[in-house]
């Protein structure tokens, strides 16, 4: 319940996208034209952005509506990257876990968000707990049914897993253990963007060699934009986008994984994509 975008592309100020279109995600806060659940995003939001020759993101998240944040409007006009994950909360449970509940959250170099809900959490999935390193479990950034999922998706990165494939297994397991689960999630290591929808809205517009979006909806009405089909797996870099069912995402592992991966370590698989990227 919540809305999110995840961008590759030139250095450009984080307004350009997230304040300044017609359409844009500071205005999808009170205002989102293709949200299917809650009509207000007023819970939090976050930004999580890659500097040069940096590989860790910076972020900057707050509990209370983007709108009211006149601090993010200064940091917006002027900090600039090639690469983000932005997201503003409608929380299930208003105030949980204040600012460390807010996407995106983050280990290493990767940045992550979920646009969705578990029914019955946390017991609908107490099954899963054992697929969560004990530590891991521990040190959640919040105690939220988002902060458990990105918990299973971060396991199978470090365990050299793929990041298409580690959000559809994730998936998976989330839906096998709660079948009304909403997961459309959005990962990023600042250089690829994985993706699922699974219950929610996502769309994409990709230029290939220059920018790729990917976002819960159009930030403004250019023709190019691009709805994902439900529990479609999306991968993406600045070079195009490739489309997969979530069913039929093979686990596999990144190509040449570093000995006993860390959060800092791991490194993504790079996406197959399509010869004609999609435009």
């Amino acid at each position: 319940m919540c809305r999110h975008l995840a961008c590759l592309g030139p250095e450009e100020p984080l307004g350009r996208l997230l304040v300044e279109p017609e359409h844009s995600l500071y205005r999808q806060s009170w205002a989102p034209r293709r949200q299917r659940y809650g009509t207000v995003n007023a819970d939090g939001f976050g930004v999580g952005w890659y500097a040069p020759a940096d590989p860790q993101p910076a972020r900057y998240r707050r509990a209370g509506p983007i709108w009211a944040d006149q601090s993010f409007a200064d940091l917006a006009r002027v900090v600039r990257t090639g690469a983000l994950l932005a997201a503003v909360r409608d929380a299930t449970l208003a105030g949980a876990d204040a600012e460390a509940a807010a996407a995106p959250f983050a280990a290493g170099r990767w940045l992550f968000s979920h646009n969705g809900a578990i029914p019955g959490w946390p017991r609908s999935v107490a099954s899963l707990v054992p697929l969560v390193p004990p530590a891991d479990l521990l040190s959640m950034e919040a105690r939220t049914d988002s902060a458990f999922v990105w918990a299973l998706a971060l396991n199978r990165l470090r365990s050299g897993t793929a990041p298409g494939p580690a959000l559809a297994e994730t998936v998976r397991q989330v839906a096998g253990a709660a079948p009304d689960a909403r997961l459309n999630l959005l990962l990023t290591d600042g250089e690829t963007i994985a993706a699922t929808t699974w219950g929610d809205s996502l769309f994409y517009l990709s230029e290939p060699g220059h920018r790729t979006v990917v976002a819960s909806e159009p930030y403004d009405d250019d023709p190019r934009w691009r709805e994902v089909p439900d529990r479609t797996l999306l991968t993406a870099s600045r070079a195009g986008v490739a489309l997969g069912p979530v069913e039929n995402a093979v686990e596999k592992p990144v190509e040449d994984p570093a000995p006993s991966p860390t959060p800092g370590s791991v490194r993504a698989g790079a996406p197959t994509f399509p010869k004609e990227p999609c435009t």
